[in-house]
């Protein structure tokens, strides 16, 4: 063989083994850091912790069966005869509102691939849970309703994702096939001066600081962190007028805040259709009601379940909106949601 030869067939060899010995051995675990979302089968870091339906500890929208009460009495056949609001063992669908035929064919059997849902998806909605802990929470939309949601955000900021993104979750009616919706836990927004359960909920000591209190029948509540306080991030009562009505709600958990601003910020990054903004008036302030229904279909962006339906009122008015939007913004390197770009040039100049 001639040496040029030898030199080539030497080259080869070194190449073939260098990407032989690049490949993963069979059987080897992947690694995961705890902070993963998961669109289309692929994961997504966020940067704060993340329990998956695939992770013990886990919520299963996928499941068939309820989640808490005696396993013998799980199934569906079970579930059906005794949960009479149970109608159907799937809780959530497809989003094949804005697909063509062979899309759907396609896709039907679950086979969405990430550009395909970036085209599809444009809102993400906000909720608070009316339960209390994302535990509550999942037992009613799992147990008690047709219901699911593709996020929990728990207390202490935990984020628990019960559905691939690419599921249409039931949780925003006329904006399912085209949303990702979160349910944050909170009791809720009350009318004013009317009976409401803050009182069992929120207790203020001398020292002025108000702290979550579960009533005794939430027991720790489900929440993961251990030994964790929930405090909120304001110690009063917040007010505001949502949908017409004075409402009243403790505000959110600065953990919980700190958690949605990543979230929402890695939604906005994940699909580009989802700006990172909420609904503002002409003077660029907060829309507090359901938006009509030719803004609604054109809108993308950050959105309130009020936003969508008449008859709801959630996130409620203690939730700080530019906290959350603003920081996810900077998070992208964008400029602040609400200002002109005059006010965004000063912005910059100073």
């Amino acid at each position: 063989m001639k040496p040029e030869k030898y030199f080539f067939a030497g080259l080869a060899l070194i190449v073939f083994a260098s990407g032989c010995s690049t490949l993963p051995r069979p059987g080897q675990p992947e690694a995961r850091r705890g902070d993963e979302i998961v669109a289309a089968g692929h994961f997504f870091h966020i940067g704060t912790p993340v329990v998956l339906w695939l992770d013990p500890g886990g919520y299963d929208a996928y499941r068939v069966e309820r989640r808490f009460g005696p396993i013998e009495k799980s199934d569906w056949d079970t579930s059906h005869a005794e949960v009479k609001t149970l109608k159907t063992p799937n809780r959530y669908g497809q989003r094949l509102a804005m697909l063509t035929p062979a899309e759907t064919e396609r896709v039907r059997g679950g086979g969405w691939d990430l550009p395909l849902l970036r085209r599809v998806v444009d809102q993400f909605v906000l909720h608070f849970d009316n339960c209390g802990t994302s535990r509550t929470c999942f037992q009613v939309l799992q147990d008690d309703r047709d219901l699911s949601v593709h996020f929990m955000l728990d207390l202490d900021g935990t984020i628990y994702q019960t559905l691939d993104l690419k599921e249409r979750a039931w949780q925003a009616t006329i904006s399912n096939d085209r949303s990702v919706g979160v349910e944050i836990a909170n009791i809720g927004g009350f009318p004013v001066n009317k009976k409401n359960p803050l009182a069992q909920w929120y207790k203020t000591g001398t020292n002025g600081v108000t702290t979550v209190t579960l009533p005794a029948r939430f027991g720790d509540g489900g929440i993961h962190t251990k030994n964790f306080t929930a405090h909120p991030a304001r110690p009063q009562p917040v007010r505001g007028v949502i949908q017409g009505e004075e409402l009243e709600q403790y505000d959110y958990t600065p953990e919980q805040y700190a958690a949605l601003t990543r979230l929402t910020a890695t939604l906005c990054k994940i699909f580009p259709k989802i700006q990172c903004r909420y609904p503002v008036d002409a003077q660029g302030k907060l829309i507090p009601h359901k938006l009509a229904e030719a803004d609604l279909k054109n809108y993308s962006g950050v959105l309130g379940h009020y936003h969508i339906q008449t008859n709801k009122t959630d996130p409620g008015p203690a939730f700080d909106w530019d906290r959350v939007v603003g920081g996810a913004r900077k998070l992208l390197g964008e400029n602040p949601p609400g200002l002109s770009a005059h006010r965004q040039r000063a912005a910059v100049g100073r």
